[in-house]
């Protein structure tokens, strides 16, 4: 089962960069993402999705490959490969994988004009070594949704959110001064 993450950060080029940071931490196997997603609100305040996968153009690679397997069988690879890949860039087109973009849209209105966040579904993680390596993002981000443990989204905020002190004297907490 994966756990959904969102993340927002006061600007694009912070939530960019931390989905680049987090496909490289995939790519050293610390992380396993079904789905990273970055939310972006612009100043006009339309909301758009990039996707971390294109699915059209993984539909009509893998329609395009089954097609051409099929075409082989009635001795015409060429056109199969072609009705192949229409299909998938057909299916792919109207597939919804990973995260509901609905949501994502919504979490997208909810950004000031501006700002970013990042969704991700993960799978696994080394929790240790995706912080000690996401250390530039530390106080930059806020988290927005999460359906981690009590424990594991507490971690988290710690770590992304800059919580301010309290500033109130030890009396008014308990502390008994005199």
């Amino acid at each position: 089962m994966s756990d959904l993450i969102v993340v927002a950060f006061p600007d694009e080029a912070t939530a960019f960069a931390a989905a680049e940071a987090l496909v490289a931490l995939q790519k050293q196997y610390l992380i396993e993402m079904e789905d990273v997603v970055v939310v972006t609100r612009g100043e006009d305040g339309r909301v758009q999705l990039h996707q971390s996968v294109n699915l059209t153009t993984g539909g009509a690679i893998g329609g395009g490959l089954w097609g051409t397997l099929i075409g082989l069988l009635f001795l015409n690879p060429v056109a199969g490969a072609a009705v192949g890949a229409g299909a998938g860039a057909l299916l792919g087109k109207f597939r919804d994988y990973g995260i509901n973009d609905d949501f994502l849209r919504d979490v997208g209105a909810s950004l000031d004009r501006g700002g970013a966040a990042v969704g991700m579904l993960v799978r696994k993680l080394t929790a240790d070594k995706v912080y000690e390596r996401l250390e530039p993002f530390r106080e930059k981000g806020r988290v927005i949704h999460t359906s981690l443990s009590h424990e594991a989204e507490a971690r988290l905020k710690a770590f992304l959110e800059k919580i301010p002190p309290l500033h109130k004297p030890h009396d008014q907490l308990g502390g008994g001064r005199t």
